[in-house]
C-alpha cells in the first residue's frame, strides 16, 4: 500500500515515515499543500495523511482541493488541535478519519487499516484468488490450504497483485506501490522477487497464477 504523508514537521515525518515502513507501507511525503497536491495527482496513493497546519497551503484546503478534483483516496487528517469544532471542519471539508496529536503510534496503525479496508466489499482483510488466500490482518498466506512462508517484500508484492487481479501490472505500478518514490524500476529487483514468488506460489501447482505479459508487466489470475 503506498501513502503519502503531508506534514511540515521535519522530527515528526521522520517519526511516522520510519514506522509507517516498519509495517511495510511504501511512504511519500509532502511538506506543504501545493506540493501535497501535485503529487496526489501524478501518483496513485491508497491512503493520504493530512496535516492541517501546513504552509503555503493549509490541510483544509488542501482536501477540498483534492475532493473537487474527483481524487477520493481516503484522507486521514493529523492536527495538534482537538477541538470539535476543528474536527467538524475537518470532516466536513472530505476527510474520512481525524486524529489530534499527541497519538500513540497502534492508534495511527488501527486508523490507517480500517481506511484501508472501509472501501473494500470483503471487511475481513482476506483476499482470495482461485486457491490461494491472503490474510491482510495477519500477514498469512495459504494455498489450497497450506500455509506459505513470505518475507514482508515479498507479501506485499502478492498482495498488490492480488488487489489488482485479472488486470496487468506494470513494473512502474510496481516500484510505486511495493517499493518507495527513489526506486530504480530498471533494476532486475522486481524480477528477482517475482521468481521468489512463483517458487513459493505457484511450484508444485498445476495451475499457474502468476503469469509474465511480455512487454507490459505481471497479472495474478486464475
Amino acid at each position: 500500500m503506498r501513502i503519502l504523508l503531508v506534514e511540515d514537521e521535519i522530527r515528526m515525518a521522520s517519526f511516522i515515515v520510519r514506522g509507517l515502513r516498519e509495517e511495510d507501507y511504501v511512504v511519500d511525503v509532502a511538506n506543504d499543500g501545493e506540493k501535497a497536491l501535485f503529487q496526489a495527482e501524478i501518483n496513485p496513493y491508497d491512503l493520504i495523511i493530512l496535516d492541517i497546519m501546513l504552509p503555503v497551503k493549509d490541510g483544509i484546503t488542501v482536501c477540498r482541493e483534492l475532493r473537487s478534483k474527483k481524487i477520493n483516496v481516503p484522507i486521514l487528517m493529523l492536527t495538534s488541535k482537538d477541538r470539535v469544532r476543528d474536527k467538524v471542519l475537518g470532516l466536513n471539508s472530505g476527510a474520512d478519519d481525524y486524529l489530534a496529536k499527541p497519538f500513540a503510534f497502534e492508534e495511527l496503525i488501527a486508523r490507517i487499516s480500517a481506511l484501508l479496508r472501509r472501501d473494500k466489499t470483503d471487511k475481513t482483510g482476506i483476499i482470495k484468488v482461485a486457491d490461494l488466500e491472503l490474510d491482510q490482518l495477519r500477514h498469512a498466506v495459504t494455498r489450497a490450504g497450506n500455509e506459505i512462508q513470505l518475507t514482508s517484500k515479498e507479501f506485499a508484492l502478492l498482495e498488490y497483485l492480488m488487489l489488482n487481479a485479472t488486470h496487468v501490472v506494470t513494473r512502474t505500478m510496481i516500484s510505486e506501490h511495493v517499493w518507495h518514490e527513489d526506486f530504480d524500476s530498471l533494476t532486475n529487483v522486481i524480477d528477482v522477487y517475482m521468481n521468489f514468488l512463483r517458487n513459493k506460489i505457484d511450484k508444485g501447482h498445476k495451475k499457474r497464477l502468476i503469469h509474465t505479459i511480455h512487454g507490459k508487466g505481471y497479472v495474478l489470475k486464475e
